[in-house]
């Protein structure tokens, strides 16, 4: 069910609006002025948006200047019985999707509403399909060090110096790969990846180096290696500190003479490749214990970008979690929802030991578990983030007074049970053994409502 926002002064036009709109089986809110109507745009999600030109306070040009910076995908109809050939084409010029006079005509309103919901979905699904075919977004962050990670890259990926991209499992060290090589000069050319710690160690020098037909017992035909294929482009070496030794070596002379030789093969084969490594060990500790080669941790690490942990990062969350509650949104076709500032806040409390990884599978268990606002008590319950080995140490650690700790354990315990006895208000009072009229107290004291049955 599509969401539908009205923003008219007229009280009269509102109604009528709902009344035809809700009769198509649309979802209605309405704001009396374009900033009350900003505020519910912030705190809702809509699919279209009708507005009245003509407004006190905020006039509907302003407002549209600002949904169209805040919202630039969202379709705004235009509304005013005080229009001119002229108005309707400055809105169209500043955004509108469309323009509708007053008194509207029924049919033009609808059909013009459905238009722009088919741009909003043809828009979605056109993301979608570009999230799916391209591995390569934007990096999301306005943190001092995701600021430093950026002015990095535009240094370096002009350049062909090899790069070492170090961090903890799910930070987004091949995002980083990946947009070195998309502003580098070799963003024709292919980018290559290989799992080094995902290849058996017998069978790595093969997938890097490619083999010879006859090479061993399972090369019944020749194989191009990920050198090779990568020839022109980026070779992005995934784990590289889990590489057996031997085929450390046999990486060391490829990357200082730029010539691979097949397995099985004698003919040396020249190669053009820039080479970006990452890993999340430590390979200072490495070359200590002796499981990692000093000269090639030096070929390799001619330009060292290390990607913070998202812990260290906690400012970013909020800029995260808008944005990856909108694509899962958008990719499992379901209405926007929003999720709350108290929600982002309990998620800035929590540990990511899985970082950004982490943090986009718990919003994603989120968005599928949630109602239309993703709230700080849903997080709380879904988010099993690993910060907390007392089930209840979040919560202590959100109430500085025992009286509002109280309240709050109150309201859960009273909207459980009432819920439970699906809302059976004497069943209840019996149950939790207090007196009717108390519980009735209590109900309007927390503001509790039954929840609408869907049938």
């Amino acid at each position: 069910m599509a969401n539908i926002l009205i923003i008219d002064d007229e009280k009269s036009i509102r109604k009528t609006l709902r009344e035809i709109l809700e009769y198509e089986n649309y979802k209605v809110e309405e704001a009396g002025d374009g900033s009350e109507g900003l505020n519910l745009l912030k705190a809702n999600g809509y699919d279209v948006v009708l507005l009245d030109i003509k407004m006190p306070k905020m006039d509907g040009m302003e407002a549209l200047e600002k949904i169209r910076v805040l919202y630039p995908d969202l379709p705004v109809i235009m509304v005013s019985g005080h229009g001119t050939l002229e108005t309707a084409v400055e809105a169209v010029k500043k955004g509108a999707y469309d323009y509708v006079a007053k008194p509207m005509d029924l049919n033009r309103l609808l059909i013009t509403v459905r238009n722009a919901l088919d741009k909003t979905n043809l828009i979605t699904e056109a993301k979608v399909l570009k999230r799916k075919v391209s591995k390569t977004r934007v990096i999301l962050g306005k943190s001092p060090s995701i600021k430093k990670i950026n002015d990095k890259i535009e240094k370096v990926a002009p350049t062909d110096a090899r790069v070492l991209i170090t961090g903890e499992n799910g930070t987004g060290k091949e995002l980083v790969a990946r947009w070195i090589h998309e502003k580098s000069n070799r963003h024709e050319g292919p980018i290559v990846e290989v799992n080094c710690a995902a290849i058996p160690s017998e069978l790595i020098e093969s997938e890097l180096f490619g083999h010879e037909k006859g090479a061993f017992t399972s090369a019944i035909k020749q194989r191009i290696g990920k050198f090779e294929q990568a020839s022109g482009g980026t070779l992005f070496m995934d784990e590289i500190g889990d590489m057996s030794l031997s085929a450390q070596a046999k990486v060391l002379r490829v990357l200082q003479e730029n010539k691979i030789t097949r397995v099985g093969g004698e003919k040396e084969i020249s190669i053009d490749v820039r080479v970006i490594a990452a890993t999340n060990k430590d390979l200072h500790a490495e070359i200590a214990k002796g499981t990692f080669r000093e000269d090639l941790y030096h070929r390799l690490g001619v330009i060292l970008i290390h990607v913070p942990t998202l812990n260290e990062r906690k400012d970013d969350i909020p800029i995260l979690a808008n944005q990856f509650v909108q694509e899962i949104c958008e990719e499992y076709g379901i209405p926007k929802k929003v999720i709350t500032p108290k929600a982002i806040q309990e998620m800035q409390n929590m540990h990511w030991s899985g970082n950004i990884r982490e943090l986009h599978n718990v919003l994603e268990r989120l968005v599928i578990l949630s109602d239309a606002k993703i709230t700080e008590e849903e997080v709380l319950t879904y988010a099993v983030a690993h910060h907390v080995r007392d089930p209840f140490e979040a919560i202590f650690n959100k109430y500085e007074r025992f009286q509002d700790f109280k309240d709050y354990m109150e309201k859960q315990f009273i909207d459980f049970k009432l819920k439970k006895n699906v809302w059976n208000v004497s069943k209840t009072a019996d149950e939790i053994d207090i007196q009717r009229s108390h519980l009735y107290n209590k109900i309007e004291k927390y503001s509790l409502k039954r929840e609408e049955s869907v049938s």
